[in-house]
């Protein structure tokens, strides 16, 4: 996806999340599929899109993404959670919980 594209489906869907993450990082390796399943059972509507940082520096530079693994989640086209590194999925899910839920309702 280009960063074109990106910035239209975040101006256009109600939710969209972005996982910034690297190959050669393990941490990033080991979250992913735990940040998958909770963003599919938490939060069904909101889209996801997974980023390799190391591949797309401009797309990374241009969310001002620095370090992996990063989750940037955007509400009705405005940054609402940034989590970088030390990511902790019960919290993240319990942050998110309450606006998604005036976002669907």
């Amino acid at each position: 996806m280009t960063k074109e594209g990106i910035k239209e489906t975040i101006n256009n869907k109600s939710g969209v999340m972005l996982y910034f993450s690297g190959q050669d990082c393990g941490v990033c390796e080991a979250l992913k599929p735990k940040i998958k399943e909770a963003m599919e059972h938490n939060f069904p509507l909101i889209e996801q899109i997974y980023i390799d940082a190391a591949l797309n520096q401009e797309i990374s530079a241009e969310f001002n993404v620095f370090a992996v693994p990063t989750v940037l989640v955007f509400l009705e086209g405005k940054e609402f959670i940034r989590k970088s590194r030390n990511l902790s999925i019960a919290s993240f899910i319990q942050e998110l919980k309450r606006p998604y839920q005036i976002m669907v309702s």
